[in-house]
């Protein structure tokens, strides 16, 4: 990664434009084209150093029912476990972790009929049966920007 790199992980973490040309926009700021910054951001999500570019909405606010599932899943099933949890759209993060419950992932979906659906069915398809739902109950926002420059 270069300084320009750096320059526009830091400004689209919190400062993405809401514009009719945000790519544009960008540019200007870091004096770039947007062709460009277009390029670079294609680069760094195919690295993986870019997830996604998108908007965080307040999804209880919207009416929406949130939830923290944890899942006791072997070693010989993470795989094919990983692969039914993230084909729902609801999913909005997955991850592998050091733990007993080692695979944690989030569902966002309209009420809590459609999260426990879910998750009976990915009982259903992946055959583990070890999934905590931890639905949120108080909702803890702390806005975090990494200085990469």
């Amino acid at each position: 990664m270069d300084d320009i790199d750096r320059k526009l992980l830091n400004e689209i973490q919190s400062g993405f434009p809401l514009t009719k040309t945000p790519y544009e926009d960008l540019g200007a700021r870091l004096n770039c084209s947007e062709a460009e910054i277009l390029k670079r951001l294609k680069r760094l999500k195919s690295k993986g150093i870019i997830r996604r570019i998108g908007g965080n909405f307040n999804s209880q606010r919207l009416g929406f029912a949130t939830t923290l599932c944890a899942a006791k899943v072997p070693d010989d099933k993470i795989n094919r476990f990983v692969e039914v949890v993230n084909k729902y759209p609801e999913v909005t993060h997955n991850y592998l972790r050091d733990h007993h419950y080692n695979i944690w992932f989030t569902f966002v979906a309209p009420d809590m009929k459609v999260i426990n659906k879910y998750i009976e069915e990915i009982i259903q398809y992946t055959g583990v049966r070890e999934i905590l739902n931890l639905p949120a109950v108080k909702t803890f926002k702390i806005l975090v920007d990494f200085d990469v420059a």
